[in-house]
């Protein structure tokens, strides 16, 4: 079925780009040095947004020529390409993308035809995105179809518990059945948190505790 496999949503959007905003600035080059500005923060603005797996976002100029004898041909307009692999419906994540970054949704498309006042809301933005949808049927996704808080709940407890079986492999069994408890009490394997964060890059500090500030750190 386009667009879906299993709970998994593939998004691509199409955003045909102004050539110069209202203030007479080129367009394209403000919009890759936004794009590119996310690098530098430490974690993207998309991870705020609920149950995002992947996602990307690229100006596309024009398409390859693959040689003759092959025709030709050049794109109409150039286009700000949006493609996200999240869980679950579209309406429930660009209503929760709108409301999480809203700041975020309105720079990244105020310079793209169509998206004006009347998109800056979470149905607004929903109609938008929908204008510009093209349909998806190649997935960059490779999760286990749960939510993105339980895999990474599953992400953390298979990291703590390596970490458990390194730390505890010549104990007695006695001594193993103490630090079992005491893991079970630390990681919760049946409560939301703690769990890694999304959006992270390495693991220097990646668990979210959530509101369980009182578990120690290792």
């Amino acid at each position: 079925m386009p667009n879906q496999s299993g709970n998994a949503y593939g998004l691509t959007v199409l955003s045909p780009l102004k050539e110069i905003d209202g203030s007479g600035q080129a367009v394209i080059p403000k919009l890759r040095n936004l794009i590119q500005s996310f690098n530098e923060l430490d974690t993207t603005p998309m991870a705020k947004v609920p149950n995002t797996y992947l996602s990307r976002l690229w100006i596309l100029e024009d398409v390859f020529f693959e040689n003759y004898p092959h025709e030709l041909e050049h794109l109409k307009s150039k286009y700000l390409v949006f493609t996200s692999n999240f869980h679950g419906e579209l309406d429930t994540y660009l209503e929760g993308m709108f409301n999480a970054i809203p700041t975020e949704v309105q720079s990244i498309w105020q310079d793209c035809y169509g998206f004006d006042d009347k998109a800056l809301s979470p149905e607004g933005f929903k109609s938008y995105i929908k204008k510009c949808q093209v349909e998806t049927t190649f997935y960059f996704n490779g999760s286990t179809d749960d939510s993105l808080q339980d895999q990474l709940k599953s992400l953390y407890i298979k990291q703590e518990f390596s970490r458990f079986v390194f730390d505890n492999a010549h104990k007695s069994s006695e001594e193993l059945l103490t630090a079992f408890k005491a893991f079970i009490a630390e990681t919760q394997p049946t409560a939301d948190f703690p769990r890694w964060k999304p959006g992270e890059s390495d693991l220097s500090d990646i668990i979210d505790r959530g509101n369980n500030d009182h578990l120690s750190t290792n």
